[in-house]
């Protein structure tokens, strides 16, 4: 699964969130990682305390920490995110996990219209990441949460995200909703059924079922109006929708679409767009592609960017998006008959003589990431091809 974006992509929130702990500045020694681990436990400390946090309670959770090996090794070894948006999609969005969503959904109908009325968001846009996130509680992860925290913000890969998510636990313990001795999530600290890091809990944490903790590893309403006020904070727009699958004129400028470049849905509609169900929203929209021309298509809306900052994978993204209409009601989507993608060693093939030809595409690693998919609809263009984002064999043999 790929690192959400609370865990590897937060450095706004890691450098900025805790400013409600505290007013004093951030200090040098935020920075610091490595050397000896009591040492920098030491340290850790220190800066809890001087940020106004309990010396007792920052004692009790950092005294047994220790450093988890199998930590750093699934930080080191991420697998990377390679399935195509069909296979991918199919093998997540589960018969099992729509009923049980819908059911879900229903058991916590008073929960779901707090947070809409609350927050703006709606049941299916939560209930779809609790679904993919932790199979609605099912699998939350086994590694104590204080260790893998240590670890992790001791390594000096990612201090600035974890040192302060590790001050954010003393937080969590001193408010009760902490044990550090047998709090467990994922390898990377989240925590709980929708999987948060502690320092977007202490920030976005609420309080649901009214017992005055937030707990979002045994509580469902807990989980579901963090999750809730935390979409809110990303951005969400109340009452727009976020995507809509659309059938496609045989006819078209493929060059046009791809996110960021946006039109109004009336402009898409004037080319000739259609919206499989419903009304296509005048709101502005990207025509995304997820395979190409001849496989789905999806008007992403403004809420759609709510998805990339919750995770910046783009299959992930729009699986996640996609699978919050199909518990509102929408149809499965027409998969059509996508040309053939490209094994692992044809990507990297196809990355590198984009690379050669001055096209930013980042690493050479395989991944279909938005430079490679910019890299190729640009060439596709420059070479009389339909320029929709989709690389295949054809393109590859052509350059």
């Amino acid at each position: 699964m790929p690192r959400k974006r609370s865990t590897l992509a937060l450095t706004a929130f890691a450098l900025g969130a805790f400013a409600a702990l505290t007013t004093q500045p951030v200090t040098a020694q935020a920075a610091q990682c490595g050397g000896d681990f009591r040492q920098f436990l030491a340290g850790v400390k220190q800066e809890a305390v001087s940020m106004g946090l309990s010396a007792r309670v920052a004692d009790q959770v950092l005294s047994g920490a220790q450093i988890d090996r199998k930590v750093l090794s699934r930080d080191r070894a991420q697998g990377v995110f390679k399935l195509d948006f069909l296979t991918f999609s199919k093998r997540a969005i589960s018969g099992y996990r729509l009923k049980n969503g819908a059911a879900k959904m229903k058991k916590y109908s008073g929960v779901f219209s707090r947070a809409k009325q609350d927050y703006g968001v709606p049941a299916p846009v939560i209930t779809a990441f609790w679904a993919l996130e932790t199979d609605f509680g099912a699998v939350q992860g086994d590694f104590n949460t204080v260790n893998a925290l240590a670890t992790l913000a001791h390594d000096c890969r990612r201090p600035q995200l974890f040192r302060p998510q590790l001050i954010a636990a003393i937080h969590m313990a001193q408010n009760g909703d902490l044990d550090p001795r047998t709090m467990q999530g994922a390898w990377a600290g989240e925590i709980g059924q929708v999987q948060m890091l502690p320092e977007d809990i202490v920030k976005f944490g609420k309080d649901g079922d009214g017992d005055g903790h937030v707990n979002l590893k045994a509580s469902s309403p807990d989980a579901i109006l963090t999750a809730a006020s935390f979409i809110k904070h990303l951005g969400w727009r109340k009452g727009e929708p976020w995507l809509q699958e659309v059938i496609m004129p045989g006819r078209f400028a493929w060059e046009t679409t791809g996110l960021g470049r946006t039109k109004s849905g009336k402009d898409w509609a004037r080319m000739g767009v259609k919206a499989r169900s419903g009304k296509i929203s005048n709101l502005p929209a990207s025509l995304i592609l997820p395979q190409g021309r001849k496989g789905p298509a999806f008007l992403a809306y403004p809420n759609y960017n709510i998805y990339l900052e919750w995770n910046q994978s783009f299959i992930y993204t729009t699986t996640a998006a996609y699978f919050a209409t199909r518990l509102a009601g929408a149809p499965v989507y027409k998969a059509g008959n996508p040309d053939k993608g490209l094994t692992d060693a044809q990507m990297k093939q196809l990355q590198s003589k984009l690379a050669a030809r001055g096209y930013d595409v980042g690493k050479i690693d395989g991944i279909l990431g938005s430079g490679t998919r910019n890299a190729t609809q640009a060439v596709q263009q420059k070479l009389g091809m339909p320029a929709d984002g989709w690389p295949t064999p054809a393109l590859l043999a052509k350059l």
